[in-house]
């Protein structure tokens, strides 16, 4: 394992791929009532969806990124110029429908978040081409591509085996978070990483995932497969499973200085950790290590706030680890 602390800022541009985001609206209420009104405060708004939280967090990092996003109607529009106004750099792909937009209310009281997400718009043949075709006209000199988040309703099952492709046929590496019949697809052209939660994991297994045992289970049939080079199942608040070709580490997560707030964009703030620092020269165990980090920094604010940078890089010291061999 590599001792050096790549630098991100030395690192190659990442490239991300969101193709249903969201306009995040964060509201803070005291306590859900049945009957009556239920007052809020905005607590945040920000343009959100798997590939542009990747992004955020890469930028937050101290790295690069760009983000390829779908952008349609008056909410499109309004995640645009949030992109802009965050200082993300992002290229846009116009569409014909509505962009979603995803609430998120957090009570005050409780500290319990509750994330309510819609399906979006429904995207034709033609739109799903040209995301196809900016993401490969974007790619350019990146190393590292994320294609995160859910499909959008009118997308072949197959989209991600196609940005698999488009990826490969550039020279790049494929770094791939999603879920539902798009996961086995996108598995089946083979990518370089794959990062899977309990819920995608046990869909691959066929039977509940609970251990650092079942997580093993996982990766090593993606890595016997070939349908990843680099498998990382996360299991919770146990930590995650980062396997290579050389064996499989336990990641134990570190204890929480705080109390858990929410645990939305923690999968997307683990993948940018663990994209920012490959792309920096990292080895995966590292930067897997740094991802289970940032992923319990993320759990420690509310809703879907970015975490606190210098908080993720003082838990790093907490991942414990345990390396298992090959049979």
């Amino acid at each position: 394992m590599s001792t050096a602390v790549p630098d991100p800022a030395a690192a190659g541009r990442v490239l991300t791929l969101t193709v249903n985001p969201t306009v995040d609206i964060c509201w803070d209420v005291g306590h859900l009532v049945d009957i009556g009104k239920n007052r809020a405060r905005v607590r945040s708004v920000a343009g959100g969806g798997g590939g542009i939280n990747v992004a955020r967090g890469v930028a937050r990092l101290g790295g690069r990124a760009t983000a390829v996003h779908t952008a349609g109607r008056e909410t499109g529009c309004r995640l645009n110029r949030l992109l802009d106004e965050e200082g993300i750099d992002h290229i846009a792909v116009d569409i014909d429908g509505e962009t979603r937009e995803a609430l998120v209310l957090f009570e005050t009281e409780s500290h319990r978040s509750h994330h309510i997400v819609p399906p979006g718009p429904r995207l034709d043949d033609h739109e799903g081409r040209r995301c196809l075709d900016v993401l490969g006209q974007a790619i350019g000199t990146s190393r590292y591509v994320v294609a995160s988040g859910s499909l959008p309703g009118g997308l072949p099952d197959d989209f991600y085996a196609a940005v698999a492709r488009r990826v490969k046929a550039a020279g790049a590496r494929l770094v791939l978070d999603t879920s539902g019949p798009a996961l086995r697809q996108g598995l089946g052209e083979g990518v370089f990483l794959f990062r899977c939660n309990r819920t995608e994991a046990a869909e691959l297994l066929g039977r509940t995932v609970r251990s650092f045992d079942d997580a093993l289970a996982v990766n090593e049939q993606l890595l016997a497969t070939g349908a990843a080079e680099i498998a990382v199942t996360t299991i919770g608040d146990l930590g995650a499973l980062c396997s290579t070709r050389y064996g499989h580490t336990e990641l134990h997560a570190p204890p929480l200085p705080g109390e858990l707030l929410s645990d939305a964009g923690a999968g997307d703030s683990m993948v940018a950790a663990l994209t920012v620092r490959l792309a920096a020269g990292a080895d995966p165990v590292s930067a897997c290590a740094l991802g289970v980090a940032v992923a319990a920094a993320s759990v420690l604010t509310p809703g879907t706030e970015p975490f606190d940078r210098g908080v993720a890089e003082s838990l790093r010291s907490d991942v414990g680890m345990k390396f298992r061999t090959r049979s």
